[in-house]
């Protein structure tokens, strides 16, 4: 009988587990439920992976990433599994190529859509399945998608508690890389799944410098902080519309910089082209809206820049994740301003909570105490009052826009009233 140890090993060729990772692949292997928050990078795919391949049947898997499905399954059926995912990249024929070996029993993973997964056609698929046995595990990936007030919120994760209803007896997970207390229980009570085990590792990255800089002149700051690192090295530079991204990106393409735009409000083949450019380095900067970068498995970038403070604190741990994960030294800088949290009150948040977001994003900001402090307490970590890797704890830190940047008057071409608007 296969062991977990000997999949890791002979299938994805890793020689031990790092972390908690054998301790949850245990646990939801014999049937245990479970939430599950790695950092990005920290291998949270194995940690539903090999439970599926240990258990009897097939594992559905939830994602709402079509990149992160092909590339997972494809890197599946390259280690000689049965894996396939069902979303709208594919045509009729595929879809229906794939609902058949479905039914036929011959996939072990099947990736797919929240929306897909709750339609009544693909619960009556799961419930033959059912009937069968042949259902094994469901794991709920970007788990943080279920909270209202969250960064990349999707309604249809909250119908997801209809698993434990409709499947009685199969596990669930649920997975992420940011989610604070308060989102721990808002995920597990609309999952019906409190009382699944919890396995937080740290949201420490001691790879991350971090800086925040008040957004005197943003554009001359930004080139001097890109001028740092030259025009060969992969870099994020997240912007809050798509106007600006479209702006900036020209700008910079102007100055020589080899960027690329990326918005919801380009077509679906320019998206997947661009992000094809950035993940092979042909344009190794890109300049996006938040509709990037989940999903988004390049190790070797090295530094991720926020024009503007984003939503809240669960999103720029996302973001500024994404660099470093080839665990070599990456830098996040955050252009501040004040006028940027005064963001409007969404219909669907609750006006105590975009007040606790907007007191913590804007203390991260104006923070005399270290900085990696404040950011892992938000998510209930305790760490040393000195990290030695911010500008708060390191003055060096604090001249990467320049110091006379720094404190010059707002001048900036892209952020004058008129341009903003």
């Amino acid at each position: 009988m296969n062991t977990a140890l000997t999949v890791l090993h002979q299938l994805f060729g890793y020689p031990e587990f790092r972390g908690f990772q054998a301790a949850v692949i245990e646990h939801v292997s014999r049937g245990g439920d479970a939430l599950v928050l790695m950092p990005t990078g920290g291998g949270k795919s194995l940690c539903f992976q090999i439970p599926i391949l240990l258990r009897r049947g097939m594992g559905v898997v939830v994602s709402p990433l079509i990149a992160l499905m092909q590339d997972q399954v494809a890197a599946l059926r390259h280690r000689g599994v049965a894996a396939a995912f069902l979303n709208a990249s594919l045509t009729i024929g595929e879809r229906q190529r794939v609902v058949r070996e479905l039914q036929a029993g011959r996939l072990k993973l099947v990736y797919v859509a929240p929306e897909r997964l709750v339609s009544p056609d693909f619960l009556a698929l799961l419930e033959c399945q059912h009937q069968q046995g042949n259902l094994a595990l469901f794991a709920i990936d970007e788990a943080h998608c279920i909270v209202e007030w969250g960064h990349d919120f999707r309604p249809e994760y909250r119908q997801l508690g209809i698993l434990g209803q409709r499947f009685p007896g199969v596990p669930r997970m649920a997975l992420t890389a940011s989610a604070d207390p308060d989102a721990r229980i808002d995920i597990l009570s609309s999952l019906g799944m409190l009382n699944a085990r919890q396995f937080v590792g740290s949201f420490d990255r001691p790879n991350l410098r971090y800086a925040v800089n008040n957004k005197k002149r943003p554009l001359g700051q930004l080139m001097h902080f890109l001028h740092r690192h030259g025009p060969s090295t992969s870099g994020i530079i997240y912007c809050p519309s798509r106007r600006l991204v479209d702006v900036l990106a020209q700008r910079l393409t102007d100055e020589g910089w080899p960027c690329l735009p990326y918005h919801a409000g380009m077509d679906a083949a320019t998206r997947l082209r661009h992000q094809q450019y950035f993940l092979e380095s042909v344009r190794p900067i890109m300049v996006a809206t938040l509709a990037f970068g989940m999903g988004v498995d390049k190790p070797d970038i090295r530094y991720v820049v926020h024009w503007a403070v984003p939503r809240t604190m669960e999103g720029y741990y996302q973001e500024t994740g994404r660099a470093g994960r080839d665990g070599k030294i990456a830098e996040a800088l955050l252009l501040y301003d004040f006028r940027d949290l005064c963001f409007p009150v969404d219909r669907q948040t609750q006006e105590k909570d975009l007040r606790e977001r907007w007191r913590a994003l804007r203390g991260y900001a104006e923070t005399e105490r270290c900085r990696r402090q404040v950011l892992l307490a938000y998510f209930g970590e305790t760490a040393p009052d000195f990290c030695g890797a911010c500008d708060c704890c390191d003055k060096h830190y604090r001249s990467w826009t320049g110091e006379a940047r720094r404190q010059s008057p707002c001048r900036s071409w892209i952020m004058s009233p008129s341009r903003r608007r």
